[in-house]
């Protein structure tokens, strides 16, 4: 008789996100008129000079491992970026290179978490989070936020939330799913809590260059030497420079963690491609106008998509802070019918928006919160238009 599977690996669920943008991509490639709102990647194209650099890398034969930490050059680039930009000091040796920000997440809860311990998670959340802590044998431990707190985590509910087995606070900011930014009151406060209580924070700050209306933000270890301590910092390449199929992201963290996660890294993938190391070294150190370019053309959109939004009604959506996600409130149309079929939660209401509409969304359960959809405005302002016209014709 066959014995089971891992139960770790039978309860995984895969990546809703992913799920639907591969829906999406077949749909395209049977040459259906889809419009696409599901992936979390820039539409942009990788600047020159970065694609310019792997090339170079490929052509003088750097394509032979490198440490599992990441080349030096790299680390020593991203402490140097870290501390221009929000005034933290790392060294290089804190710094370990990996295969996006989605394996640092992994890898930090690896080197983290023991069976059993809890990881508080504020709600909605990036699909991932939920799954990652599972997978490293800890507990998710949900905090629901609401509209009304623009989903943000209050240092009250989590101080509420906070036990002998909280080992750690996963906190996104600017969010994924919702585009909301913590401020840096709202962080010390949460920052205090941690502290109290003896709470790793995993500060997942990959949109941290994506933050809109001339908003300030605040890198989370850089409140106080006391509180970088307890940090695990995630960060990488894919949103700011549009090298998502790069997979290259970075953990910054306390020495003994660093060397747990580079050691685990070690024995699990080693280090992420050399060409793409070095591409991801020209973004780092070369010029950063794309950046501000790619930030001005999402804030267009972002502000298109909202004045939309706010003219249908049955639908409405908070203006974010950052990242590229409109967080679509559609609670209003359930228990709707739409084309003869009723739809009762927000994957339902999706499904027949795709099937019908031909509009690929997100929804949210995955997120662990029903009623919404999300949608991405990292694609061009031509489909936005497209899409926001079809639906505005499905509901109607």
């Amino acid at each position: 008789m066959k014995k089971p599977i891992s139960r770790i690996a039978s309860a995984v669920q895969a990546s809703a996100t992913l799920k639907i943008d591969a829906m999406y991509k077949k749909m395209q490639a049977d040459g259906l008129d889809v419009v696409g709102f599901g992936a979390g990647e820039p539409d942009f194209p990788t600047p020159d000079n970065i694609k310019t650099a792997g090339i170079k890398a490929i052509e003088a034969n750097q394509t032979k491992y490198t440490a599992a930490a990441g080349i030096e050059p790299l680390r020593k680039a991203v402490c140097s970026q870290i501390k221009r930009d929000y005034g933290v000091e790392y060294a290089p040796s804190q710094v370990v290179i990996s295969s996006g920000a989605k394996h640092n997440i992994f890898i930090a809860l690896m080197a983290l978490c023991n069976p059993g311990d809890e990881v508080i998670l504020p709600a909605p959340y990036w699909v991932t989070y939920a799954e990652a802590i599972a997978m490293a044998g800890a507990v998710p431990v949900v905090i629901n936020t609401s509209e009304a707190e623009n989903f943000k985590l209050s240092a009250a509910r989590l101080e509420a939330a906070a036990n002998q087995n909280t080992k750690a606070l996963i906190l996104n900011s600017p969010s994924n799913p919702t585009g909301m930014a913590y401020n840096r009151e709202e962080l010390r406060a949460i920052a205090d809590v941690c502290l109290k209580h003896g709470i790793y924070v995993i500060a997942d700050e990959i949109y941290d260059k994506l933050l809109y209306d001339g908003l300030s933000y605040t890198s989370f270890p850089s409140l106080n030497g006391e509180i970088k301590d307890i940090t695990i910092l995630i960060n990488g390449v894919s949103k700011s420079y549009s090298m998502t199929g790069w997979r290259i992201g970075w953990t910054c963290a306390n020495t003994e963690i660093s060397k747990a996660i580079a050691a685990y890294q070690s024995h699990s993938t080693s280090a992420p491609a050399t060409m793409a190391q070095l591409a991801a070294l020209e973004a780092l150190n070369g010029p950063q106008e794309t950046v501000g370019i790619m930030l001005k053309a999402f804030e267009e959109r972002r502000d298109y998509f909202v004045k939309r939004v706010g003219e249908i009604e049955g639908v409405s959506c908070l203006k974010p802070d950052g990242a590229f996600y409109i967080f679509m409130n559609i609670r209003g149309l359930l228990g709707k019918t739409f084309y003869g079929a009723k739809v009762d939660t927000s994957a339902d209401f999706a499904a027949l928006l795709l099937e019908k509409a031909m509009v690929a969304v997100v929804p949210c359960e995955s997120f662990g919160i029903d009623g919404y959809l999300r949608w991405s405005f990292a694609t061009s302002m031509e489909n936005i238009q497209k899409g926001m016209d079809r639906f505005e014709r499905f509901i109607n």
